[in-house]
């Protein structure tokens, strides 16, 4: 980079040990040196050298680029580099503290599970897919009914047995429609099985073992063609299948139907704690983030139908 006041040599010499000791690669090195040039543009302009840095400047400096745009991820990135030039500054004795001990990008906001909306959710489920086969298109329909009927995990959903046994991780219990299962962490939980997915349930029962090896029953529910138990990499991709012959515009995956159920329950009921149990969260901050989406959608209602919304044109 080149001498210059308050910039010293030893940063080239800092560069040529990321370059040939850490053999960082040359798209990793661009990163570095364009983030020291920033950090030499920052002081310039107040006139700093590097050993004049503390903690104040930095938190100030942070909080200068975020103003600017800078999203927590790129922050994150830019602070890691200039903390590599500081502690090879440090260990090499060119300078005597590391102002950036403590210093932290913002956090991240948290994205916003992607959930469907109620039509959406039930054009989905209602949907008949007239390419599949009619063993296919019964069991697609019942796992898809469970997962936005019962809130399920894909690994729960293709965990579930037909009866209770020992060895049962998850199974469905029709006469008391209830469904079991196996959640995180060991967490047992039981969902109350709603009449549609005990109806397409029920469905795919009666055809599950048609083509399949009497002879070696499996107590899967949900089979693949050759009679082992479902894998999820199967049902997302029959649900993708499911969903784009339904007309929906956006991919579906198993756990959008688990956010969409979650969604939909508590902008019905409100009740908080009852979709907790219900998706087996081990803490109520998990399911909280459903309150942030359930004003969401209030909001977007409110844009779209309140008249003292509407912006003049």
């Amino acid at each position: 980079m080149g001498e210059a006041p308050g910039w010293p040599n030893w940063v080239d010499q800092h560069l040529d040990h990321l370059r040939h000791e850490k053999r960082l690669s040359p798209r990793t090195l661009a990163i570095h040196a364009f983030e020291l040039q920033r950090l030499r543009t920052l002081l310039d302009e107040r006139g700093l050298n590097l050993d004049q840095v503390d903690a104040h400047w930095a938190r100030a400096a942070v909080a200068r680029l975020h103003a600017q745009g800078l999203s927590p991820k790129s922050l994150a990135l830019t602070l890691s580099c200039w903390r590599s030039l500081f502690s090879h500054g440090v260990q090499q004795g060119f300078l005597r503290h590391h102002p950036l001990v403590g210093i932290k990008a913002p956090k991240a906001a948290k994205p916003l599970p992607k959930a469907l909306s109620v039509d959406d959710a039930v054009a989905l489920a209602q949907h008949q897919d007239p390419d599949a086969d009619p063993w296919s298109r019964a069991r697609d329909h019942a796992a898809i009914e469970l997962l936005y009927g019962c809130g399920l995990r894909v690994s729960e959903l293709v965990g579930l047995d037909v009866q209770a046994s020992p060895k049962a991780a998850g199974w469905i219990d029709v006469p008391g429609r209830e469904v079991h299962v196996l959640g995180k962490g060991g967490k047992r939980r039981s969902v109350p099985l709603g009449q549609a997915a005990l109806d397409a349930v029920e469905a795919w029962m009666s055809i599950r073992a048609q083509g399949l090896d009497a002879a070696h029953p499996t107590p899967a529910l949900f089979l693949g063609r050759r009679g082992q138990r479902l894998t999820p990499h199967v049902l997302r991709q029959s649900l993708k299948r499911w969903a784009l012959g339904a007309g929906l515009p956006t991919s579906v995956h198993p756990h959008m139907l688990r956010h969409s159920f979650a969604s939909h329950v508590l902008q019905s009921s409100g009740d908080l704690r009852g979709v907790q149990e219900l998706l087996g969260h081990a803490s109520i901050q998990a399911t909280q983030v459903y309150t942030r989406l359930d004003f969401q959608h209030l909001a977007q209602t409110y844009d779209s139908a309140h008249p003292r919304a509407k912006r003049n044109t």
